[in-house]
C-alpha cells in the first residue's frame, strides 16, 4: 500500500462554487418538517451560536506583509466541544462557513458522538504561497483566534488545502501559548496530526475508507457485488484517492476521475497507485497521466458508470448538470456537493444518494478516536482503530438505511431527522437556560 496522500491537502474542484447556509437550512426544515420539530428547538438550530472574523497581518517572504482574513463558525455544541475543519480556499466566507458548520452539528449527532459542529477557515489559494508563508499564515491565525479555540471547547482538524502539517503548526502554535504546566494537556486542541505528534493511526485514510464503507453496506442491502461495478470520482485529493484504493481492493473499476486540472476516462480502469504516483511527480495534477484520455470538463458527469463519487467541493451537481447525470447510485464523499434543484432532479430520477452526513462521517469519528488519544494519553494500534471505524459506521448506517425503509423517505432525510431528534432530546432533557 502506498502511504502516497498521507499528508497531501484536498484536490481543488473545478467548479469554485461554494456552499450556501441557505442549502443547509432548506435540507434542516425538510427534517425537521418530517419530524415534527419542537418550534423553540427549530429556532435554536436554525442559527449559529458564534461567528468569529479575524483580519490579521503576515510578513512574507519577500519582506512586504499582508493582510487575511480567517473564520470559525460554532454552530451549536448541545452535543459537546463544536467539532469540524479548517479549510484555506478562495471560496471560504461567513456564508459558506455557517453552512459547513451547521453539516458539521448533524454529522456528529447521526455518528452518536459527544460534539457538536464548527468549521472556518481563511480565504486564500494556498497555491500562491511559499510552505514557509503558509506555516506563518496557520501560525498567526492560530494566535488570532486565540481562546476561540480550544480541546473541551473548539476543535479544529484538517479540510480542503489543509494537512496534518496544517494541525501540527495549529497544536505547536496554540500550545506555546498556554503556560508551561498546561501545554502537555492541550495537544488534543486540533485533531488530524501527524502520527509522530499526536495523530491517530489510520486517520490520513478515514474519511475515504468511511465512504468506502458507505458504499460497501448499501451494496449489500441491495444484494449487489462491488467486483467488476465501475465507478468515477471528482477530487482525486485524500479522499478521492483513499475511497478508490479501497474500492479497487473490492475489485471495483475506476473509469473516470477528476481534478482541478483535468478529466480523465478510461472504459478499461485506472489504476489507483499509478494515477496518484503519477499525480505526486507532477505538483498534485493528473492531467496527461498516460494510462486514460483526457476528455471535455463538462463530459464529467455524463460519463456512464454504476457509482458516482463527488469527493471535491460543495455544489458542483446542479440544475445545469443534473440531468446528464449516468449513475444510479451517488456516494457524497464531500461535503454539500449536490444543491437542492440538483437534488431534486435526481430523485425525481429515481437515483440513490448517500448523504455526505452519513456517507464522509469517517473523518470526524476518527477525529473523536484521535482526540480520546490524546486526552487519555494513550496509543491506539491500526487494527484496534479499523475495527472501531467498522463498527461505528456500520452502527450509523444501519440506523439511517432502515428509518429510510421503515418511514419512506428518502436516506438524506431519515439521516437528518435521527441527527436532529439526538439534539431535540438534549434541550428538552436539560431545558433552556435560565
Amino acid at each position: 500500500m502506498t502511504i502516497a496522500k498521507q499528508l497531501e491537502p484536498e484536490v481543488k474542484p473545478l467548479k469554485k462554487t461554494k456552499v450556501k447556509a441557505k442549502s443547509v437550512l432548506e435540507q434542516f426544515n425538510t427534517a425537521a418538517d418530517h419530524i415534527g420539530l419542537n418550534p423553540n428547538i427549530r429556532k435554536i438550530l436554525s442559527i449559529t451560536n458564534n461567528e468569529i472574523i479575524v483580519h490579521f497581518p503576515v510578513k512574507m517572504d519577500n519582506g512586504e506583509v499582508e493582510i487575511f482574513t480567517g473564520y470559525r463558525v460554532q454552530h451549536n455544541n448541545a452535543l459537546g466541544p463544536y467539532k469540524g475543519g479548517l479549510r484555506y480556499h478562495p471560496t471560504v466566507d461567513i456564508d459558506a462557513a455557517r453552512a459547513l458548520a451547521m453539516w458539521m452539528t448533524w454529522k456528529s449527532s447521526l455518528a452518536g458522538l459527544p460534539f457538536g459542529g464548527g468549521k472556518g477557515g481563511i480565504q486564500i489559494d494556498p497555491s500562491k504561497y511559499s510552505i514557509t508563508e503558509l506555516e506563518r499564515i496557520t501560525r498567526r491565525f492560530t494566535y488570532a483566534l486565540g481562546d476561540n479555540i480550544g480541546p473541551a471547547h473548539d476543535i479544529p482538524a484538517p479540510d480542503v488545502n489543509t494537512s496534518a502539517q496544517t494541525m501540527a503548526w495549529m497544536a505547536d502554535t496554540y500550545m506555546s501559548t498556554r503556560s508551561p504546566a498546561a501545554r502537555s494537556m492541550n495537544q488534543h486542541v486540533v485533531t488530524g496530526k501527524p502520527v509522530d505528534s499526536g495523530g491517530l493511526e489510520g486517520r490520513d485514510r478515514a474519511t475515504g475508507y468511511g465512504v468506502y464503507l458507505s458504499i460497501k453496506f448499501w451494496a449489500e442491502k441491495n444484494n449487489i457485488n462491488l467486483e467488476n461495478k465501475t465507478y468515477i470520482v471528482q477530487g482525486f485529493g485524500n479522499v478521492g484517492y483513499w475511497t478508490s484504493w479501497f474500492l479497487e481492493k473490492e475489485g471495483a473499476k475506476l473509469i473516470g476521475v477528476q481534478d482541478a486540472f483535468a478529466t480523465l476516462h478510461n472504459e478499461n480502469g485506472i489504476k489507483i497507485d499509478d494515477l496518484s504516483n503519477y499525480s505526486l511527480a507532477n505538483k498534485n495534477s493528473i492531467a496527461q497521466f498516460p494510462d486514460a484520455n483526457q476528455i471535455e470538463m463538462q463530459d464529467f458527469f455524463g460519463l456512464e458508470c454504476d457509482i458516482l463519487i463527488p469527493a471535491a467541493l460543495g455544489n458542483q451537481i446542479t440544475e445545469d448538470n443534473a440531468h446528464i447525470i449516468k449513475t444510479g447510485f451517488i456516494a457524497e464523499g464531500a461535503n454539500g456537493p449536490i444543491d437542492t434543484e440538483g437534488e431534486r432532479i435526481l430523485v425525481e430520477r429515481g437515483i440513490s444518494i448517500i448523504p455526505d452526513i452519513l456517507c464522509n462521517s469517517g473523518g470526524v469519528v476518527a477525529s473523536y478516536f484521535e482526540w480520546l488519544q490524546n486526552r487519555n494519553g494513550e496509543i491506539w494500534q491500526m487494527d484496534e482503530i479499523m475495527g472501531k471505524l467498522d463498527k461505528k459506521l456500520k452502527q450509523s448506517f444501519d440506523k439511517v438505511y432502515e428509518y429510510s425503509q421503515d418511514k419512506n423517505v428518502d436516506m438524506r432525510t431519515a439521516a437528518y431527522a435521527i441527527a436532529i431528534q439526538r439534539i431535540e432530546k438534549a434541550y428538552i432533557q436539560r431545558g433552556i437556560f435560565p
